[in-house]
């Protein structure tokens, strides 16, 4: 029940073909891989403002956090 075998993969391939045809196999890959690109480029540039954002507020807490300190 825990992992799927070599025949459980044949099953699930054979099935995908049956259902999307050989001819649009390609243009589904093309497209996936299109989407999953996307996706890594918006998590990727999502996190670059957020990034600059902390360095930014870290610097102005570190001086003050100093000046309660001393």
């Amino acid at each position: 029940m825990g992992s799927m075998s070599i025949w459980h993969w044949i099953i699930v391939l054979v099935v995908v073909i049956l259902v999307f045809g050989t001819k649009k196999l390609p243009s589904l890959g093309q497209d996936l891989g299109k989407a999953i690109r996307g996706f890594k480029k918006s998590m990727g540039d999502e996190d670059s403002p957020r990034l600059e954002a902390d360095a930014k507020s870290e610097q102005t807490e570190k001086p003050a956090a100093k000046d309660r300190v001393e």
